[in-house]
């Protein structure tokens, strides 16, 4: 089965955006192989406002080989042909999860991935945390959420920018 993993960068406040959707503050590291990462999938789940803000910066169209899976109550697939709009996330990561291809990327979204995560639909949580104190913004699990149980996979401290990367997966039934 195809795991579903939320990679996000995050301030150490616990934010994954600024208060105004900014992610300027984000420090790309030098040693991060992200066409390695980024290789590990073939389909990405992006909330409406991810894909909006990814709109904005002209990134519209996924890279060959790869599906973005946008869920949104308000887009109009017809609006969007490069990209698969839906409504109900929980049957479409479902439906993904049960056929052959690559891991899944859950892109973006504290409200998606709450949403997937009570669901118990996202098996992995990879977090960048980047060192800066932001304040206020979009936190990483926006309230109410669920409590969930995490085990350390592995992590990784970038020592030329300080960023800390630590992989997670959720313990279910404990």
């Amino acid at each position: 089965m195809r795991l579903v993993r939320y990679g996000v960068a995050m301030s150490l406040d616990g934010y994954i955006a600024g208060p105004r959707g900014e992610y300027d503050w984000i420090v790309i590291d030098p040693e991060v192989d992200f066409g390695a990462i980024m290789a590990e999938f073939d389909t990405f789940l992006i909330g409406r406002k991810s894909f909006e803000a990814m709109l904005r910066e002209g990134q519209d169209a996924p890279p060959k080989g790869v599906q973005y899976v946008v869920f949104s109550q308000t887009l109009r697939p017809s609006d969007y042909p490069q990209v698969r709009v839906e409504r109900d996330a929980e049957r479409v990561v479902t439906e993904l999860r049960s056929v052959p291809g690559k891991d899944i990327a859950l892109f973006g979204g504290g409200d998606l991935f709450r949403s997937l995560l009570k669901a118990g639909l996202v098996d992995r949580v990879e977090v960048s945390v980047i060192p800066v104190l932001l304040g206020g913004g979009i936190q990483l699990l926006p309230a109410p959420a669920e409590r969930a149980k995490l085990r350390l996979r592995k992590h990784r401290l970038y020592e030329k920018t300080g960023t800390l990367r630590v992989e997670y997966e959720i313990v279910r039934g404990d």
